[in-house]
């Protein structure tokens, strides 16, 4: 049967080229613009607590909040849109994450700070639900494995460059005029997006259509598979700096250094893992997946040698660097018909793996200590080996190609 409408693909020549991949950037830029505004209280959690007289515990509700609502809002946002372009979407979004971070510097009252981070959720889980599946209806077959990796980018590069940006930025003037410069960085993301080209929706998302979707062979473990994934990594990931106190002659200095080497390895890792999963989906989240669990496993002996931990570190940012673009190319594999519902589906799980793999090692840390929190997160993560499809070996930019011309 014929699709309604046609994937938008640019010719890639000339300066014609060109447009293409400013369009892929602009949706990098509106990634990191979400991923920074959802990480940021982590770095202002104490100078937040303090401006609004309210307990540490109680100022990271401003971390778990948009996690949860992020969560429910990826699979709604596209059904209650589903006849929108999604370029207007995504701009909507991005100028609605302004607002959120404006309210969040004049926020009186904790109450209204929550409020303004649960707005943040609606956008971070829009915003993954539509832009996390475009690289291939931005690009030509052989680019759309690159431009989705230069998408997913922007968590890596929020992870190394936003949140610490904002976090200095915070301790020099103060945690409201920090929130107050991100809505600058929002606002002119939002701006960039017109760059996209018209983007109609491929097929109208309804309700309906995520149950036949995870009756799609191989789209229900690969959701598993993520959510074992991404659990796992966080449980250990969310306590990592408990985990580093073990090493003998770590200062607070070496530990952010060591953090940022995690950071810069992840956006390498990005790209390498964006490349292998073009070619082979599957096989690049079972190596993402052994690689992660046994880096994490191998971080218990190597307590004792800072420069043991600092390479798993650094090798750890590499691999998790994948994880994002790796589930998703495996998702659209098993899925290429329905790439934003399977998109919408992704971030949900994703988010609510996030909120449950801290949870985990939370309670994990209490009960047992740091090691035993390594050992739940790198067991989980290669837990996710017997659970990913076999089925989902085709390269999903050209199946997604494929199917839109049946």
């Amino acid at each position: 049967m014929p699709s309604t409408t046609s994937p938008t693909v640019v010719p890639e020549t000339g300066t014609a080229g060109l447009r293409p991949w400013a369009a892929v950037l602009a949706l990098a830029a509106a990634t990191f613009s979400v991923v920074t505004t959802e990480m940021l209280p982590v770095g202002l959690l104490t100078p937040l607590g303090t401006g609004l007289r309210v307990s540490a515990g109680t100022a990271g509700l401003a971390v778990t909040l948009p996690g949860l609502v992020a969560a429910a809002s990826a699979p709604l946002l596209p059904v209650a849109a589903r006849r929108a372009d999604r370029r207007t979407v995504l701009c909507a979004l991005l100028l609605l994450l302004t607002a959120a971070n404006l309210l969040s510097a004049l926020a009186p009252h904790i109450a209204v700070l929550l409020c303004a981070r649960a707005l943040v959720g609606v956008c971070i889980g829009g915003v993954w639900a539509i832009a996390a599946g475009l690289g291939p209806r931005l690009m030509p077959p052989h680019r759309a494995g690159r431009a989705t990796a230069l998408i997913f980018s922007g968590i890596a590069v929020a992870s190394v460059l936003g949140v610490p940006a904002g976090t200095f930025l915070g301790s020099l003037t103060g945690w409201r005029w920090a929130f107050a410069a991100l809505a600058g960085v929002t606002l002119a993301a939002s701006a960039a997006l017109l760059l996209l080209p018209p983007l109609p929706p491929e097929a109208p998302v309804r309700l309906g259509t995520f149950a036949r979707l995870l009756h799609t062979p191989g789209v229900g473990r690969s959701l598993l598979a993520v959510a074992l994934l991404v659990t796992g990594h966080f449980t250990a990931y969310t306590y990592v700096r408990p985990v580093l106190d073990r090493v003998p002659g770590l200062g607070a200095g070496t530990v952010s250094t060591l953090l940022l080497g995690y950071g810069l390895a992840g956006i390498a890792g990005t790209f390498t893992g964006g490349a292998l999963a073009a070619r082979d989906p599957r096989r690049a989240l079972l190596v993402i997946a052994s690689g992660l669990g046994t880096v994490v496993l191998l971080l218990i002996p190597a307590a004792g040698s800072l420069a043991a931990s600092a390479t798993l570190l650094v090798l750890w940012g590499l691999v998790y660097g994948g994880v994002s673009v790796g589930a998703q190319s495996l998702l659209s594999a098993a899925a290429p018909r329905a790439r934003e519902a399977g998109s919408a589906l992704f971030a949900g799980v994703f988010n609510t793996a996030i909120a449950l793999g801290a949870f985990t090692g939370g309670r994990t840390a209490d009960g047992l200590g740091p090691v035993a929190v390594l050992a739940v997160g790198g067991g989980l993560a290669l837990l996710t080996l017997p659970a990913v499809p076999r089925g989902a070996t085709r390269r999903p930019d050209t199946a997604g190609v494929r199917a839109s011309r049946e």
